[in-house]
């Protein structure tokens, strides 16, 4: 093999890529959290129920009480 070999050029171009993206994740973190606001009832002015109150709040005003 030479210096001019495709697949050579190929992989170190990939390892330079791959470094420098360990660099990066290194240096800012993890850019996505692994879980958001909206995937919890933080935030939503609701407090923790039973699915009883819930069906009671959503009963259309046809069904009285």
């Amino acid at each position: 093999m030479t210096d001019d070999d495709p697949d050579t050029a190929e992989a170190e171009k990939q390892r330079r890529r791959k470094e420098r993206l360990r660099r990066a994740a290194e240096r800012l973190g993890p850019l996505m959290p692994s879980e958001t606001s909206d995937d919890t009832d933080e935030g939503w002015g609701e407090r923790p129920s039973s699915r009883d109150d819930e069906l009671r709040r959503d009963v259309p005003p046809h069904h009285g009480d």
